[in-house]
């Protein structure tokens, strides 16, 4: 780096809080075309293991360094890369060291960039470590366990000039594109609601205690969250092939609102051109007991609903857009005209999505972001310096949407939110609601 990290620092405590952007000079020089990009994974569960063989067939990319607090998976990870390197090693050594304390990663001066697949509650503080250190950031959906996280987060971007991916990664999957640029072009009419359809909320943690499982540092595992007994359901024993249970508890994750929500809401908010914005009302459904039904309700009087259907459905005056992973329907005036959904239907994705390019989108007003590879454009805009598919606002804003939706669950009334703010509005909510009690020294 042509900065210090001690003058950096110095600069950082000189201007305060005071919004501003390095010039791109001092990050650029960082990464040429042609250099290898040392990444770090910290996180050794089912995702981070994906995206750290993401990351390892990259040619640019090269994985220098892992972290887990258990001994077991992090020993098994690290084994992975390795091994991988053995057998590659045009494409790097097998020399990939293993740490418990994210810190140690942090520390490295030598590492470019940090993948962060922990669960939710520890994503921001380790992401604004590591971009405070002058590293980019690819950090999993949710962006954080709250909107105050995401809210700092934010700060920590436009303070530092550093790159971050959401690991929202529907928006390099080109059916989702594709329908959010029919949507966007005005194919489908006026819109009047969205649905999507993914699981409830979170409940809060009240699991049995068990013996702890060996190797586990389980204070570091809590990190920011409350004290409490290990449990397995949070951090299963040995190496899992599963997603964790972690995320159903409101300590730690926010259910599948903002499980499987960050990803359709996601998609929702870009349909709707709602990147910088989001709902002004937020209205629980009548039953108490529900755990969807959720309303919520733009400043166009756009309604996104939670509710069980295709994934994400978009109603419009002329027509509909459905999209889901590998799914995709077009209809105008009751009429099918491209689609393909599995289940006997004719054709396939591809086709579907060709058809409606050439026919509808030949030559549209308005073309989306283009990315067809999640990790490939996080690599492309570190060298670029330009914003990624998915940039701190636009997986923040989609974040906070689902937060939201989750506090009127939560709470049981209706809120009212100030987009532009990020906050709610006056009488529309309580602004504890938006952030949590940090366990220290984790605050956040």
């Amino acid at each position: 780096m042509s900065i210090t990290r001690r003058r950096f620092l110095t600069q950082l405590s000189v201007l305060g809080a005071a919004p501003f952007v390095l010039p791109s000079r001092i990050w650029s020089a960082a990464h040429k075309p042609n250099d290898r990009i040392n990444i770090a994974v910290i996180g050794a569960g089912k995702q981070g293991r994906y995206l750290l063989e993401a990351f390892m067939n990259h040619k640019r990319a090269r994985v220098v360094a892992v972290c887990d607090v258990d001994t077991t998976r992090r020993l098994d990870i690290q084994r992975m890369v390795n091994e991988f390197y053995t057998g590659h090693p045009e494409a790097g050594s097998p020399d990939c060291a293993a740490y418990n304390d994210f810190r140690a990663v942090i520390n490295r001066r030598d590492i470019d960039a940090v993948c962060v697949t922990t669960p939710d509650h520890w994503h921001a503080y380790i992401a604004i470590a590591a971009m405070r250190s002058g590293k980019d950031v690819y950090c999993e959906k949710p962006l954080a366990h709250n909107v105050h996280e995401i809210k700092e987060m934010m700060k920590t971007v436009a303070l530092t000039g550093r790159v971050l991916q959401t690991g929202s990664m529907q928006r390099s999957m080109k059916e989702f594109r594709i329908a959010c640029e029919l949507v966007r072009n005005g194919m489908i009419g006026k819109i009047s609601r969205v649905e999507c359809s993914f699981g409830g909320p979170a409940v809060l943690c009240d699991l049995p205690e068990e013996t702890l499982e060996p190797g586990l540092d389980w204070d570091m595992w809590l990190g920011p969250a409350p004290l409490r007994p290990y449990s397995s359901v949070l951090s299963p024993r040995g190496i899992h092939k599963h997603f964790p249970d972690w995320r159903e508890y409101r300590e730690y994750g926010g259910g599948m609102v903002t499980d499987w929500g960050a990803h359709h809401m996601d998609i929702a908010q870009w349909g709707l051109d709602m990147d910088k914005s989001g709902p002004v009302e937020i209205i629980p459904p009548d039953n108490p007991e529900a755990v969807d039904g959720g309303i919520l309700i733009y400043d166009n009087g756009i309604r996104v609903i939670h509710q069980k259907g295709f994934g994400v459905h978009f109603y419009g005056s002329d027509g509909e857009v459905k999209v889901n992973r590998g799914k995709f329907e077009f209809w105008l005036q009751g009429k099918k005209i491209a689609g393909f959904a599995g289940k006997g239907d004719e054709g396939s994705l591809g086709a579907a999505l060709s058809k409606v390019e050439e026919e509808f989108l030949k030559d549209p007003k308005i073309k989306l972001y283009v990315s067809v590879d999640h990790v490939r454009n996080f690599l492309d805009c570190m060298e670029s310096r330009k914003k990624p598919i998915t940039d701190v606002e636009v997986g923040g804003r989609s974040a906070t949407v689902c937060h939201l939706l989750n506090q009127a669950y939560y709470h049981r009334q209706v809120l009212k939110w100030s987009p532009r703010r990020m906050q709610f509005a006056r009488g529309g909510g309580d602004e504890a609601w938006v952030t949590r009690e940090f366990r220290s020294p984790w605050v956040v």
